[in-house]
């Protein structure tokens, strides 16, 4: 999945499926159904179950997710968007399942985030910024010279 597909599945939360569907009246959904609704692989859900990250029921052979598991997965690719590693974010959905964490913290697409975390994210992400401004500014000055010739 490419990081843009990412960033756009993880930017808005995905609530457009048709309100007669029986398994959305009822919380229940298929890998499929999340797939779709999230535009991620059936192998990305099932590497987030493989984490610990989505718990799905089984039926059988068939995985049964609930409205928690569809919440998590927005807060998981929330996350992944906003530059967070599978490990901060699992930090992130333990804190959520106890509610009770201490501190003051802001909610940013969800995801409950101290003013530390915030911080730190901003200046790593500052830095990947100028350190890829400085690769673009160099290929370009590459491809010019390319062209030159």
């Amino acid at each position: 999945m490419s990081r843009q597909s990412l960033a756009m599945a993880g930017s808005s939360i995905h609530e457009t499926r048709s309100a007669s569907d029986d398994a959305e009246q009822h919380g229940d959904f298929t890998i499929s159904d999340l797939a779709r609704d999230f535009g991620v692989t059936l192998r990305t859900l099932r590497f987030y179950e493989s984490r610990g990250l989505i718990t799905p029921s089984r039926s059988g052979m068939t995985r049964i997710y609930s409205a928690r598991d569809r919440a998590r997965l927005a807060l998981i690719l929330k996350g992944k968007q906003l530059g967070f590693t599978l490990v901060e974010i699992r930090a992130m959905l333990a804190n959520e399942d106890r509610k009770g964490s201490a501190g003051a913290a802001a909610s940013v697409g969800g995801l409950q985030l101290s003013r530390e975390q915030i911080v730190e994210q901003l200046d790593l992400l500052r830095s990947q910024r100028a350190e890829i401004e400085s690769a673009i500014t160099e290929l370009e000055a590459s491809l010019s010279r390319l062209g030159k010739a």
